[in-house]
């Protein structure tokens, strides 16, 4: 149980070191809702690799998207998350990912979300991340 945990928490270490490059690649917003001026943190995008930590699987994200991103109970479709449509034309793998993700999520009850989706065109190596995790 004790390398478990110290595993976790070495984990732990090196996503938060992620913390100032993100911040300057977010720009300080969520890469998500690009909500600025709020607590921003390091999320990792499932599934998450068993061995090293990379930056390159990772996103920095408010309390809100990280709260209904790790929850479907609490995932609320509608206008919060109306942004995704441009969020997920980024040049970031890790932002395109949980954009589809999150559009995915609520594409039976937003027609908007459900246009986004069928105009999106992912690269076979994104649509097979994408599906992973879900």
């Amino acid at each position: 149980m004790a390398k478990g945990y110290q595993t976790n928490q070495e984990r732990k270490m090196t996503l938060s070191s992620f913390g100032k490059d993100l911040a300057r690649r977010a720009r300080s917003k969520c890469e998500l809702c690009e909500s600025a001026g709020v607590p921003l943190s390091v999320f990792e995008v499932p599934p998450e690799p068993t061995e090293a930590v990379d930056i390159d699987q990772c996103i920095f994200i408010c309390d809100n998207c990280r709260e209904q991103s790790e929850n479907l109970k609490k995932f609320k479709p509608g206008e919060h998350w109306r942004v995704l449509a441009q969020t997920v034309w980024s040049e970031t793998a890790p932002i395109q990912v949980m954009a589809t993700r999150l559009l995915k999520r609520q594409a039976d009850s937003q027609a908007w979300a459900r246009e986004t989706l069928d105009g999106l065109f992912l690269d076979e190596e994104l649509e097979e991340w994408v599906t992973k995790a879900e």
